[in-house]
């Protein structure tokens, strides 16, 4: 090649360099200022959301009675959703659904689910809160797609960005915020090019619940012991239970919604069975430690202290609350169980309950959501990095153990858990 034709070669490529770079730069630039919106706008709504939620678990904390409106909340809420005609709603199977283009989410998904939602934990029903704020986040950012008339693909991303930011904003973990709604619609795979435009709207939107006033759980205080032999072989086997138990859980709340449906048809009656169910198991008790999302709980289990069956009522309550037509979460429930058994088990095996409770939070959260990634950011935004080993071994295990099970039906697995394998199947309910 002769050194003219050399430098212009050079001179093309150089050009063509620069010209994908400015696309690329306005591309960005474009994302940064539509997350930055969503996380305000969005992120905005998702802070209000979690400061009613806090409002309406505070007044039921001060007056306990309030637990006696579970039947009556529960008809509003029935009421409510047959009014605007989503009486066959899929909460956040149809934002999931929406990730893969295979639905089209409702304007009305996001008040519909937060004043319900509300209502649930203002009478008590046993369900969490960012189950809701993926909801709340996915319809708001479908809705800002269409007014932006933006095409299917962006409007995909903005779903996404909407679902990052209300649930950071909702529970302070922005890291794990942007990295759930990339993982929770396909395992084995995820949207990365959603990756910058999730990240901003994530840190924007907690950044504003921050500065408005909303408060989060920290766990951070939590001591745990050093890396060991034994205590890995111990963590080990807590993940294998882990698995386990993250599977019963997803099969229970799957029956119980088909039991329902078939022994108690009218969605009135149904609810209002269930709110009385509620109120008998706490009044039997003597205590409403499993009713609203049950972080008191939580807090004691990562203390070291717990009871034999917390983990089995928690099963239960979330179960009869969620598929009776409450409507809330099954995360922060998910880590109510995680957090118990753990306890227990390291209460039974003599080692350290503390850090067993830890471990089983995020290993059940995991094997019911199938989002590792999300499960290893989470416990270090809450209990920080101290000993990340142990955190790993119970989140991996949990993640191949439990299978092709998940909350959510939607939930496509594209690659296999245990070879690589293309399978592309939703998980199993």
């Amino acid at each position: 090649m002769s050194v003219g034709r050399f430098l212009k070669h050079t001179q093309i490529r150089a050009l063509k360099y620069t010209i994908h770079s400015v696309s690329h730069l306005r591309l960005f630039i474009r994302w940064l200022i539509l997350s930055l919106i969503a996380g305000l706008v969005i992120g905005g709504i998702g802070s209000l959301f979690a400061l009613c939620m806090a409002e309406a678990t505070g007044l039921r904390s001060r007056y306990p009675w309030i637990m006696f409106f579970l039947p009556v909340g529960g008809l509003v809420i029935v009421f409510l959703y047959r009014l605007f005609k989503e009486q066959n709603d899929r909460g956040t199977n149809m934002v999931i659904a929406s990730i893969h283009a295979e639905a089209e989410i409702p304007g009305k998904m996001a008040p519909m689910i937060f004043v319900s939602t509300i209502i649930t934990h203002l009478v008590g029903g046993s369900a969490g809160r960012e189950g809701a704020a993926l909801q709340i986040g996915g319809s708001l950012g479908a809705v800002m797609g269409r007014l932006l008339k933006m095409n299917d693909t962006d409007r995909r991303v903005l779903v996404m960005c909407g679902m990052s930011a209300v649930f950071a904003a909702g529970f302070g973990t922005p890291l794990a915020a942007a990295i759930f709604a990339l993982e929770i619609g396909s395992v084995g795979v995820m949207y990365y090019a959603a990756l910058v435009p999730c990240a901003i709207s994530s840190l924007t939107a907690w950044r504003l619940a921050v500065l408005m006033g909303v408060k989060y759980d920290s766990f951070e205080k939590a001591t745990f012991p050093g890396l060991s032999i034994k205590g890995a072989l111990f963590i080990v086997l807590l993940g294998v239970l882990c698995a386990g138990l993250s599977v019963i859980f997803c099969i229970t709340l799957h029956k119980t919604n088909s039991l329902m449906k078939k022994y108690l048809k009218n969605p009135y009656i149904r609810i209002v069975v269930a709110g009385c169910i509620l109120i008998a198991i706490s009044l039997i008790l003597g205590n409403q430690d499993f009713l609203g999302a049950g972080v008191p709980m939580i807090e004691k289990a990562l203390s070291g202290k717990t009871v034999w069956y917390a983990f089995l009522m928690k099963i239960a309550c979330t179960a009869i609350t969620i598929e009776a037509g409450f409507k809330g979460g099954e995360i922060v429930p998910s880590f109510f169980i995680g957090a118990t058994f753990g306890c227990l088990f390291g209460q039974i095996i003599g080692f350290s309950p503390e850090l067993c409770a830890a471990v089983g939070m995020v290993a059940i959260f995991c094997g019911v959501t199938n989002c590792p990634l999300t499960s290893l950011l989470i416990a270090f935004e809450l209990f920080g990095f101290q000993q990340p080993w142990y955190i790993l071994i119970g989140v991996a295990i949990s993640y191949m153990l439990s299978g092709y099970y998940g909350l959510y039906r939607d939930q496509r697995i594209v690659y296999s858990k245990y070879e690589t394998k293309y399978i592309n199947r939703h998980t199993k309910s």
